[in-house]
């Protein structure tokens, strides 16, 4: 986060002042100049950042919380709003698929106090296991959704989505995407707004979804969906911008700060609101031009909604389902549609980019973890986090995974199946255990699985940048708080075979599982290691390979540690290796392999 906005608890930024703030940045401080009084969210990649901004204005001002996962922080902001004041919450692509349950129903029931949903998608899967537009729950769930452009958009649409929940009654999304979440661009502050609060109000036949008072409440769905259309056709959020009448580029978010730069002079139709859609607007707009290209990422959802207007309209037949769209990109598109001159073919480069692929972290706690699992020949349902990069090599001990808390299911899945030979292992970090591993764990005990479940507990929320939880004793803002006890928790469940392992101690680590994995029913090993980052680099006295003893073995390899490289000496045709003492943290685990015993600390 900047240093400015950083230093908003003690002195907010004056209204009027500019500073340069990331997507992300600009949506917290729309939040805050709105007046909302509470915020909740699960930390995820590209949605992370909104929240912990958020925390860094005043508490008197409002509350923020990391919640357990996103539905949990949907229903927390759900009942402030039952409650009269203006709440918001933030979520990933996926974690909208775990939130959506409370949305569908919170849709009919409408709100109190205004709610906006940030909802941050991810085109190309830059840190995702699945690429969603999420424009298309709106539709579902018809809920308006803004779509901002840059961090300026970013602020104001977030400030203005408040005003819309409440005039029209309804929950706001507020879409972004990773290029905007975390691409810095110049935004103008404004002051705080302080709107009052309007208590709870007494509605049962509106607040409470039976299906009687579900089936009235559908048509007044139905009737603010009409409404919105008819205020969005003047609405300056969505603006027309005259140019060439040869053609016209109906476009959003991003994708229109592409088209400008790539067709300056083309006439735009910049949609603020991509759902619902002014139809007259897009009518009077498409009657001005001879020939209309929709340019959207991902889904054809303007598009289809044109032609089902029964406007003539181009756009995927020219433009990509699927990744991230750049002014290349769209340049090409409009190429191909005979828009543009094609570019010529650039020269090619006299080298080759250095190939980099992901790696876990230099003494990273889970890298003994999933040597052991390898070495045991288990078969391993894996779940979402940083460990998820053991399907690769050199670790390549990780044989699925689906969705966050989905790994100890699916181990009950294939045992209960009963055609796998090898010990079922399902693997999940502590964070994603408290998400969503907790009801799966008492599906386990319940039908009694013969499956292994090993917690890796590494104290934080690390794949996001290393965020509290439950687990960790810390709130957002860092306050004290009740710390969950894994292993008393476990045994609540039912489990009766727990054990906790230092994942450093590679020998008592192996032991235990082999243990774990000769029990029948569940049992439940818990990994107990923090973090190498967290809360600052963990480092104790670099290691380094006596070369005269290094038989070239090439043991320590298989830890995929990024500490550890090739050297130029050579043993009997091979490498022998070398480690690198500023990205060695000094974990041994290494020492620990090494079986001519040539690695120790650096004296």
């Amino acid at each position: 986060m900047t240093e400015a906005l950083r230093q908003t608890a003690a002195d907010p930024i004056p209204a009027g002042a500019a500073r340069p703030l990331t997507g992300n940045e600009a949506i917290a401080r729309g939040v805050w100049e709105a007046g909302a009084r509470v915020a909740a969210a699960y930390p995820g990649t590209p949605s992370t950042e909104i929240l912990e901004n958020i925390a860094t204005y005043p508490a008197s001002d409002i509350h923020a919380q990391w919640s357990t996962n996103e539905k949990t922080g949907m229903d927390v902001t759900i009942g402030a709003s039952f409650a009269g004041v203006r709440a918001f919450t933030a979520m990933k692509h996926v974690g909208l698929n775990v939130a959506a349950d409370a949305l569908m129903s919170f849709s009919y029931i409408g709100v109190n106090g205004g709610l906006v949903v940030a909802i941050c998608d991810d085109p190309g899967i830059h840190s995702s296991q699945n690429e969603q537009d999420s424009r298309i729950y709106a539709r579902f769930a018809q809920v308006p959704v803004l779509e901002p452009c840059d961090g300026q958009e970013a602020l104001d649409f977030t400030r203005q989505a408040f005003d819309i929940s409440e005039q029209f009654d309804t929950p706001v999304f507020v879409r972004s995407t990773t290029r905007l979440s975390h691409t810095r661009s110049a935004v103008v502050m404004g002051a705080r707004e302080e709107p009052a609060s309007r208590g709870f109000t007494e509605n049962p036949k509106k607040n409470v979804m039976i299906p009687a008072h579900a089936r009235m409440q559908h048509g007044v769905v139905l009737e603010r969906e009409r409404r919105l259309k008819d205020w969005l056709a003047d609405n300056p959020l969505n603006r027309v911008e005259p140019g060439d009448t040869r053609v016209g580029i109906i476009t959003s978010g991003i994708p229109y700060t592409y088209v400008k730069e790539v067709m300056p002079d083309a006439s735009v139709l910049k949609l603020g609101v991509t759902w619902p859609l002014p139809d007259r607007l897009i009518r009077d707009f498409c009657a001005s031009v001879e020939r209309v290209i929709v340019v959207e990422e991902l889904e054809p959802l303007i598009e289809d909604a044109l032609k089902a207007m029964g406007i003539a309209c181009e756009g995927k037949a020219y433009f990509p389902r699927e990744g991230e769209f750049s002014p290349e990109i769209v340049h090409d598109a409009l190429a191909r549609a005979g828009l543009m001159v094609p570019r010529q073919n650039a020269a090619p480069f006299e080298f080759a980019p250095m190939i980099r692929p992901p790696v876990l972290c230099a003494g990273c706690p889970h890298a003994a973890c999933f040597m052991a699992l390898r070495a045991l020949d288990a078969r391993v349902a894996g779940d979402i986090g940083c460990y998820t990069l053991a399907v690769v090599e050199p670790l390549k001990s990780m044989d699925t995974c689906v969705s966050m808390g989905s790994s100890i299911a699916n181990a009950v899945g294939m045992a209960k199946a009963g055609t796998e030979t090898k010990p079922i292992v399902a693997t999940i970090g502590d964070s994603t255990f408290l998400h969503s591993g907790i009801p799966p764990l008492i599906d386990a005990v319940y039908n009694g699985a013969d499956i292994t479940v090993f917690l890796l507990d590494n104290h934080i929320t690390a794949m996001t940048g290393g965020q509290d939880h439950p687990g960790t004793g810390r709130t957002l803002r860092g306050d004290p708080a009740p710390r969950v006890d894994f292993m008393e928790l476990v045994k609540s469940l039912g489990v009766s075979w727990v054990q906790k392992v230092d994942s450093y101690d590679t020998a008592t680590l192996q032991r235990t599982l082999r243990e774990a994995m000769a029990y029948k029913g569940v049992s439940v090993v818990i990994s107990d290691r923090p973090c190498v980052l967290d809360p600052v680099r963990i480092k104790g006295p670099a290691m380094e390979v006596e070369q005269e003893s290094c038989i070239a073995c090439q043991a320590c390899m298989n830890l995929g540690c990024p500490a550890i490289t090739w050297s130029e000496g050579w043993h009997e045709g091979r490498h022998k290796v070398k480690i690198d003492p500023e990205a060695c943290i000094g974990c041994s685990l290494c020492a620990q392999l090494c079986t001519s015993h040539s690695i120790k600390p650096i004296h």
